[in-house]
């Protein structure tokens, strides 16, 4: 029985750790990772380290509190300040939505690449096969299982791109700790596409589905959290290395489309399918964790909501394929929004660790000290450089 018990307990923690980390690894991912290799070079090493530090801070104080009180994030939020949950659920929902839009697109861009079938029919293909995942009768240990599988293809297929395009090793080491230029937008933006929005609950409000909670969970979230901010930035690095070895030869990344240059540049024929596997990959999971905790951020407004929680994911997965097929992908939308993702994880991450500090949520658990350093320090960086971000966005919106 305690076989049994510490199997499913890996899986679950397993699960929750790729569902965060191939939430995070999008289309907008891969892009700003290869486009920043090509601006920065090697010197993004030291902006890939930095914006680790900050998920690290982000991502612990929220599963942990998450899990310590047995609450959701919209939950714990209403318990600090009344009618704040209802308010982070409209942006995670309306910033999830969005997204979602365009990691459909990228499902679409994947199949195109890989069978040259037109983009819209290879959206709505996906988008049907991410349906399917929520149709299956334990849809929860599916969802783990295809994030895991989705996600374990993705970085073999990326190691090998990374073997073929012989990166310089030492310097890309050398720069990280020692930078020629930090681009401090770049830092705000990686951390935002790791951590921002809803992707910091998509493990937390997992683990919790799956029964792992109460003070006597925190090593399995442990665990699960480090896991999956590690999966992603394996992601992250193993595409800054395939990065530089293309453009250390003296290669030029195609800016309409850096990712896919970098694997064909990299791996020829082989590598540009292998970018629409990994493309696909990426973006078929991201459809699949957006639309789960973009859900379960609102599914415990309701009984009826909770009860119907499958039939609303897969109403989000349509409306999202539905609005790329019809309008493509909504760029002023997705600006907008992507800098309103920003703020959300000050608002959130703020929230969580007040909540950390009120009996009426957390019992008579006490956090550690420098956690709730750590994650005020992660706040006030990216309040500021969030505020910045949209202060800059919005003129260019309008103009």
């Amino acid at each position: 029985m305690g076989d049994k018990n510490n199997k499913m307990n890996w899986s679950v923690i397993l699960g929750a750790a790729f569902l965060m980390a191939t939430s995070a690894i999008g289309p907008g991912f891969l892009t700003q990772s290869t486009t920043f290799t090509g601006n920065l070079g090697a010197s993004f090493g030291f902006a890939i380290l930095v914006s680790i530090i900050l998920d690290v801070g982000a991502q612990l104080n929220i599963w942990r509190i998450i899990v310590v009180a047995k609450k959701r994030g919209q939950e714990i939020a209403n318990m600090v300040v009344p009618g704040l949950g209802y308010f982070v659920a409209f942006l995670v929902v309306m910033g999830g939505l969005a997204f979602n839009i365009g990691n459909v697109g990228g499902a679409g861009l994947g199949l195109n690449v890989l069978f040259g079938i037109d983009a819209k029919t290879g959206a709505i293909i996906s988008a049907i096969i991410a349906i399917g995942v929520f149709l299956v009768k334990e849809a929860g240990k599916a969802m783990d299982r295809f994030a895991q599988i989705m996600g374990g293809i993705m970085i073999l297929v990326t190691v090998y791109v990374v073997i073929t395009s012989n990166p310089p090793v030492g310097v890309a080491v050398a720069k990280t700790f020692v930078p020629e230029t930090i681009d401090m937008m770049t830092i705000v933006t990686i951390v935002g596409g790791t951590v921002g929005g809803y992707i910091t609950f998509a493990g937390g409000h997992r683990l919790l589905d799956a029964g792992i909670k109460g003070e006597k969970d925190i090593p399995k979230m442990n665990r699960s959290c480090f896991t999956g901010v590690g999966i992603a930035s394996l992601m992250r690095i193993l595409l800054f290395l395939a990065t530089l070895g293309v453009i250390s030869k003296g290669f030029t990344l195609d800016p309409a489309n850096p990712p896919a240059s970098v694997f064909k540049l990299a791996a020829g024929n082989i590598g540009y399918k292998i970018f629409g596997l990994v493309m696909w990959s990426a973006a078929i999971t991201s459809v699949i964790g957006s639309a789960y905790t973009s859900v379960s951020f609102i599914k415990t407004f309701s009984a009826k909501l909770a009860k119907n929680e499958k039939l609303i994911i897969i109403i989000f997965i349509i409306i999202s394929t539905a609005v790329f097929s019809i309008v493509g992908k909504p760029v002023k939308t997705l600006i907008l929004v992507g800098a309103l993702n920003g703020l959300i994880l000050p608002i959130t991450l703020g929230t969580m660790i007040v909540a950390a500090y009120k009996k009426n949520i957390v019992g008579e658990y006490k956090h550690p000290l420098w956690m709730t350093i750590f994650g005020v320090l992660v706040v006030v960086i990216m309040a500021y450089l969030g505020i910045d971000t949209l202060i800059n966005q919005i003129p260019t919106l309008f103009a």
